[in-house]
């Protein structure tokens, strides 16, 4: 299941390395030529490579499902690299202990790759952006190559990012806007919903918001009624959402900004007593990330949707940015945005199978 071009051609540097697949994890040939040309093209980016060591560093804000999806889809990229063109992946994940405020894990762990000399370092962080961007110039003053993935890059001044490149999508338009335009179309423009949020100063929440208030501009029957910081995790969602759920029983839709928070609601949903959403009345709920998780809950009736914000392109991608910038000498544009897309149960099928063929990735790399 092809989603995205990638950036190498299949018979020629520049267009497609991505090769056509299938959730069950068959592979076909590259989109950019086959047969001799194919074999041809690989063997020259083989000559390139020379069985070459790349080390990359990996650091999530936190350990989640969300960032193990995306870790498998980089994976299944890398296995796939190591056999087409002989490259030999050095990989190592490391997370701050802690939530989503833990930053200061997170520049020591990027300090010390860069003193191992690492050839990539792929940061999601929460950290504040002049801090990163001193720690990020100076690892490349030392050689080593910076990549931002599911990071809301898009609301940082361009001329100022120090990163080779940051893939994932835009927070306003490809996630918070889509799930407010969802709320407004489910529910005719007309209803009461409730907001639970990440962290305060979450740059993630403030792009969210930007996108879902332009959705509440155009709709403006809708009405928020009541929203809590959830924290970004589960059992924080639930508790904002049991809170506001006493405070304001007349709602019709509750949006979680990511998808941890949208499922905590829907236990809250059901610890109240009260319906979900049926397409004819109940309390929506929708979040974002696409979770395997949380697509078995959009099938059962307990999750309406949520955006999913392609996490495993993002896997994908971020490997093969690190290949053509760090091995082949490719330049990369500053954002490499990803497909999104509301899911509910009218497309959950194929979403689930796409997440669940990166996450059986033939092969572990690392601890």
């Amino acid at each position: 299941m092809l989603r995205t071009a990638g950036l190498l051609a299949g018979a020629g540097v520049g267009g497609s390395l991505l090769a056509a697949c299938s959730p069950n994890g068959e592979t076909g040939e590259s989109s950019g030529g086959g047969g001799a040309a194919s074999e041809s093209f690989d063997e020259a980016i083989k000559k390139i490579v020379d069985g070459r060591e790349i080390k990359v560093g990996f650091t999530p804000p936190v350990l989640s499902e969300n960032f193990t999806q995306i870790e498998h889809a980089a994976w299944r990229k890398m296995h796939e690299y190591e056999q087409r063109f002989g490259c030999r992946w050095v990989w190592e994940r490391q997370a701050p202990v802690g939530d989503f405020n833990a930053v200061q894990g997170t520049l020591g762990i990027v300090q010390s790759w860069v003193s191992r000399k690492f050839d990539a370092i792929a940061v999601c962080t929460g950290a504040n952006f002049a801090t990163v961007q001193n720690l990020y110039r100076d690892a490349t003053a030392k050689g080593v190559r910076i990549y931002q993935f599911n990071q809301p890059a898009e609301l940082y001044p361009e001329d100022q990012l120090q990163t080779v490149t940051n893939v994932g999508y835009d927070n306003r338009w490809q996630s918070g806007y889509l799930a407010g335009k969802y709320i407004a179309e489910k529910l005719n423009g007309q209803g009461n919903i409730l907001q639970i949020w990440g962290p305060s100063g979450s740059d993630w929440t403030r792009g969210r918001k930007i996108g879902f208030n332009r959705a509440l501009a155009e709709n403006p029957g809708i009405k928020v009624v009541g929203e809590a910081d959830g924290g970004y995790v589960r059992d924080k969602g639930f508790a904002a959402a049991q809170d506001l759920l006493t405070k304001n029983r007349d709602v019709n839709a509750i949006y979680g900004e990511n998808e941890e928070m949208a499922l905590g609601a829907s236990q809250a949903i059901d610890t109240a007593g009260l319906k979900h959403w049926d397409d004819t009345g109940g309390i929506l709920t929708i979040g974002a990330d696409g979770l395997v998780s949380g697509y078995k809950q959009i099938r059962a009736g307990k999750l309406t949707a949520t955006v999913d914000i392609g996490g495993v392109d993002q896997g994908q991608n971020l490997i093969e940015a690190i290949f053509v910038s760090a091995v082949l000498g490719q330049s990369l544009t500053q954002f490499i945005n990803n497909p999104t897309q509301v899911v509910d149960q009218s497309n959950v099928d194929w979403h689930q199978a796409y997440t669940e063929w990166a996450l059986a990735a033939p092969k572990k790399y690392g601890a």
